[in-house]
């Protein structure tokens, strides 16, 4: 219990550091550990260690004793946007940050109780963002710097409902932070442009369920379900270099903003298997319902925004994401009695449809490639890893909402990730 009580105190420490981190490359997010991220996210069958909680909590009950786990991902994403200037007629290339990098921490600790309940802890990021591009490329208008933020902290109760069945519950609390920065066009009146800045949080709930099962000795079946969070953000909405004249009308006044946004569910599924003593293959899958992310809708506490109407305190970003499919293969092969050589491969497709892409989320289908390394000796793994995040090139048609016509291209991020395990 001495023990038990340290590793609890440790996660609380934990929780507290991360809060004040940064996370995210991408909306979605599955780097929850460096084994995890150099097998192409393919543990959900495994599920055999501390990061199980994250993948597949029912699998922490193959665990014995106290297990903790810690350590992060280090991103660095960029790209170049082509986009047409509706005025000249000009190509323009843009960039996007190339100093960015985002750090998705990890913390795991699970406790076998006895021979039949375990409980994990888990805190880690699903969701994030980060699109920042310089404040004057020609697309400012819909935005120049996109961040959203998120950290789970996920308590679990894993039970072994027979010798080869496994099935777990969890909570899921989520604090997400979200910023958009974009230019307000003040050309007509021979002014320079505004700037909006939106800055809100939250806390939500939602809940996980999650079931393991070993057919045989050679075969491990994994099921994982996480539920919708509906997350309710609440802050300010700043507006800086408006023309006075504009401002005598009430429109773009500093004033508070809140937001609703359902952040959706997904079911991930993962077939492992042991053909030799020293060998592990894993084939797995994600579905996620985007399509719950149907559109943003900014709420200002006054009427600021102007309209053919008149000042209006409502705006709605249509979105109709698609239900989309996440594809996974990883290879485990114990070279040495203390190294484990990985390698794996994603193929991640883009929920963003054409009619309603813009440049916060310009994304598209995904290749990931995968390598790592794992070190163990006694009581301790120390794993690393390197990811290759190709996005494929996508043309973006212009509209009338300051989505400019563009292209993206040369899209992509390396990743490098490193965990640390101790068991008790």
């Amino acid at each position: 219990m001495r023990v038990y009580s340290k590793v609890w105190l440790w996660a609380i420490g934990m929780v507290l550091l991360m809060s004040q981190m940064s996370f995210a490359a991408g909306f979605g997010i599955y780097e929850w550990s460096a084994r995890s991220n150099a097998l192409g996210g393919a543990t959900v069958g495994r599920a055999d260690d501390p990061s199980a909680v994250a993948s597949n909590p029912a699998g922490i009950t193959q665990l014995d004793g106290v297990q903790v786990m810690g350590g992060f991902t280090m991103i660095h994403p960029v790209m170049d946007i082509q986009t047409v200037d509706p005025v000249s007629g000009k190509e323009t290339w843009s960039t996007s940050d190339k100093n960015a990098l985002w750090v998705p921490p990890h913390f795991y600790a699970t406790w076998k109780v006895n021979d039949r309940y375990s409980l994990g802890l888990g805190v880690f990021s699903r969701f994030g963002l980060g699109s920042v591009i310089d404040e004057d490329w020609p697309g400012k208008y819909n935005s120049y710097e996109a961040i959203i933020e998120s950290v789970s902290v996920n308590p679990n109760v894993a039970v072994k409902v027979t010798d080869k069945l496994s099935a777990a519950v969890g909570l899921e609390a989520m604090y997400l932070t979200f910023s958009q920065k974009r230019k307000l066009p003040f050309a007509t009146y021979g002014q320079p442009d505004g700037d909006l800045h939106l800055d809100a949080d939250g806390v939500s709930l939602g809940f996980n369920m999650a079931l393991h099962y070993q057919p045989c000795d050679y075969a491990k079946i994994g099921l994982t379900y996480r539920s919708p969070v509906n997350m309710k953000v609440r802050g300010d909405a700043t507006f800086s270099d408006i023309p006075g004249f504009v401002q005598n009308t009430g429109a773009f006044l500093d004033t508070s903003a809140s937001g609703t946004v359902t952040l959706p569910d997904s079911f991930a599924l993962g077939l492992a298997l042991y053909p030799m003593d020293r060998l592990s293959i894993e084939l797995g899958a994600v579905y996620t319902l985007w399509s719950k992310y149907d559109e943003l809708t900014i709420n200002f506490s006054d009427p600021v925004i102007p309209t053919s109407s008149g000042l209006v305190d409502t705006t709605t970003s249509s979105k109709r994401w698609r239900d989309v499919w996440r594809f996974n293969v990883g290879v485990e092969y114990a070279a040495l009695d203390w190294l484990d050589l990985r390698l794996g491969y994603v193929f991640d497709q883009s929920p963003v449809r054409d009619h309603t892409i813009d440049y916060m989320v310009p994304a598209n289908d995904r290749h990931l490639l995968n390598g790592g390394l794992g070190f163990h000796w006694d009581n301790w793994i120390v794993d690393l890893n390197y990811t290759y995040l190709k996005i494929m090139d996508r043309n973006i048609k212009g509209r009338d909402d300051g989505v400019l016509k563009g292209k993206i291209r040369n899209a992509d991020a390396h990743m490098v990730g490193m965990s640390v395990g101790y068991r008790f």
